[in-house]
């Protein structure tokens, strides 16, 4: 099953949900003013209030939601379990705004309350949810399209999945401590992602991808290396095909085997 872009658990979406919406949500109702929500609405302090009421639930359920999904983003989503975790979403809060309705009524049951509650909502919020997966999907694809045979998974030192990249956008790895330090492309921008991981860890994970050492502590991906040479003191630096002029030293050890792949 297709994975879901990145993009679509990405902090910056997170927020346009949890504030997109709920403000649907309400403007739906106040502007709208459709006869079918307003009945159900108008009783106890009236229309306004309980839209408000249930606006301020869908805001805490969604926020809640949205925020334990981007820490669950790196296990990336298929697109049937996204769309069964925003149900579920959905479900939540109709739980809870069919409780506050049926406390309002007094004589209304639960049940009845829930069933009007999942209908209303989930005819007002397929539009929103619907638009804004759409929207992500076309706009900001990431590496959808990517074969998974290509990307990179760096997983930490627990063996959990932290980052996951194509293996053309990989720059270089360099070795920082008792962590790496992953440097890779984001359009043009260069990028830094540092993990806790050795350099033994994840040589496997390179040689698959082709990233291979040119000194001890640093893995250098050769599709960016556009040329070899030596500095003033006379060592060996691999030259970055990036902006900033990044060079990356290389050994004596790993020189002829590097320069072999240019």
């Amino acid at each position: 099953m297709t994975k879901i872009p990145a993009s679509l658990t990405s902090v910056a979406t997170m927020l346009v949900h949890i504030f997109g919406i709920p403000a649907f949500f309400l403007g739906f109702i106040l502007i709208y003013e459709s006869r079918w929500t307003t009945e159900f609405l108008e009783v106890g302090y009236g229309v306004v209030f309980n839209t408000l009421m249930l606006t301020c639930i869908l805001l805490g359920i969604v926020t809640i939601s949205r925020v334990l999904m981007t820490w669950v983003r790196d296990i990336r989503l298929s697109w049937w379990k996204y769309v069964l975790w925003s149900f579920a979403e959905v479900f939540v809060f109709c739980c809870f705004a069919a409780l506050y309705m049926a406390l309002v009524y007094g004589t209304y049951g639960y049940f009845p309350a829930l069933g009007r509650c999942l209908s209303m909502t989930f005819a007002i919020l397929f539009y929103p949810y619907a638009l804004l997966a759409l929207l992500i999907a076309i706009i900001r694809p990431d590496e959808n399209n990517i074969p998974d045979e290509d990307l990179v998974r760096f997983v930490d030192s627990t063996g959990r999945l932290k980052l996951v990249i194509a293996h053309d956008v990989l720059l270089y790895v360099e070795a920082k401590e008792n962590y790496i330090s992953i440097h890779y492309l984001e359009g043009e921008k260069h990028k830094e992602y540092s993990l806790r991981q050795s350099m033994r860890g994840i040589e496997d994970l390179m040689e698959k991808h082709g990233i291979i050492r040119c000194q001890r502590s640093y893995f250098v991906n050769p599709r960016h290396v556009t040329v070899l040479r030596r500095d003033k003191e006379g060592f060996i630096q691999a030259e970055l095909d990036v902006r900033n002029g990044k060079s990356v030293p290389v050994s004596p050890k790993y020189y002829e085997q590097l320069s072999k792949m240019l």
